[in-house]
């Protein structure tokens, strides 16, 4: 395997494959928005800073990705960036992929001078807590404990 990251901004035929993959993962977060409406909105979002997303390509091949939300939860507006959106193929787990992915949003949060990111996860949260993530707040959304957690950089 010849895994490298880069910005879907500069693979964007990759968009909507990526963009299936969160509307099918996250689904209860996208109960009432049409998948083609999220794609375009997700494909929007590598130019506009809207979804800032870091991708993961075994060759040509896109196998995980996370990306750097400038909203991601409609209750807490105040809050952001977000870590959000990450997600990886399950023929390539388990091999830190998803750590790598997360700690290039760090970096590139970091490099352009925010202070923290803010996740949201509704059953990963002894994951992030063991990489530095602190937990804020429980709260229920999509009918389900949901965790709110926050990380300096």
């Amino acid at each position: 395997m010849s895994l490298h990251l880069d910005w879907l901004a500069h693979h964007l035929h990759h968009s909507d494959h990526y963009s299936q993959w969160i509307h099918r993962q996250f689904h209860y977060e996208y109960a009432h928005q049409p998948l083609a409406e999220w794609q375009r909105e997700f494909a929007e979002g590598q130019s506009n800073g809207d979804w800032s997303c870091l991708i993961a390509m075994d060759g040509e091949q896109l196998v995980g990705g996370a990306a750097l939300a400038r909203d991601d939860l409609a209750h807490r507006p105040d809050l952001g960036p977000w870590l959000a959106c990450v997600f990886v193929d399950p023929e390539a787990r388990g091999q830190g992929l998803a750590e790598r992915l997360i700690e290039g949003i760090c970096r590139e949060a970091k490099d352009r001078g925010i202070a923290r990111l803010y996740l949201h996860t509704q059953n990963k949260q002894d994951y992030y807590a063991k990489r530095g993530w602190q937990v804020l707040e429980r709260f229920r959304a999509w009918d389900n404990e949901q965790w709110l957690m926050v990380r300096n950089l």
